[in-house]
């Protein structure tokens, strides 16, 4: 083979160079294996809305990937212009939770091992991560962090609910507060001694206090 063998390409000549069998095997491996993705995903997804599409989109990655690297390793000229094609892809979307880019780079790197031909480590590489998230992802903190939005008509009725929900709670602190010239709103985020969050009932019946809402916090406060 001479140099000029090398970059010499023609459509025809290409057909052949992936067998069928490889091209049934490893996208039917990496489908497999983004299933697997799919899964642990589902089951450690700890955010504010689920989003079944991202989860698709996790298998989609695994074997556009595979398909990819393929095509790649079978020809030298494909990919140089695949490194030119893909550095004008540019993405746009926002990744809110951060866990999520962990399962994007793994469905990737799954797809990129499994076609260049590592099956064992694509496969037991990616059981390892699935157990580990498992452990890791669904391990919740004995103290749940919330916030309490208090709406309050006087000055007298903003220091008796802090007192009582001081009382209530094992921390509060105040992360902001917007004073009108007849309302009071208050945003506090607080650490629960329990589970119990019947305090806010009584929160709400103290003089004063048109509403209190408590909601889950994610640690993405703002302000």
């Amino acid at each position: 083979m001479t140099f000029s063998d090398i970059f010499k390409s023609s459509f025809l000549e290409n057909v052949t160079s992936v067998s069928v069998l490889d091209m049934v095997l490893a996208l039917g491996l990496a489908f497999a294996i983004g299933l697997f993705i799919f899964l642990i995903y589902r089951k450690t997804y700890a955010g504010v809305m689920y989003s079944s599409s991202f989860g698709v989109t996790l298998v989609g990655l695994t074997m556009i990937s595979t398909f990819v690297i393929l095509a790649v390793t079978s020809n030298v000229v494909l990919s140089l212009g695949m490194v030119g094609a893909l550095s004008i892809v540019r993405f746009r979307t926002a990744i809110k939770e951060p866990l999520d880019i962990a399962f994007l780079f793994w469905a990737i790197a799954a797809g990129i091992v499994l076609a260049a031909g590592m099956i064992p480590l694509a496969v037991f590489g990616s059981v390892f991560i699935g157990l580990v998230l498992l452990v890791f992802a669904n391990k919740k903190s004995h103290v749940a962090p919330y916030m309490v939005v208090l709406h309050c008509d006087s000055q007298d009725a903003e220091k008796h609910a802090m007192d009582f929900l001081q009382g209530k709670v094992k921390k509060c602190v105040v992360k902001s507060k917007t004073v009108q010239q007849d309302a009071v709103e208050l945003t506090a985020e607080i650490r629960l001694a329990d589970e119990n969050t019947d305090f806010v009932n009584a929160l709400s019946q103290i003089p004063g206090v048109t509403s209190a809402v408590l909601v889950s916090y994610n640690g993405d406060y703002m302000g």
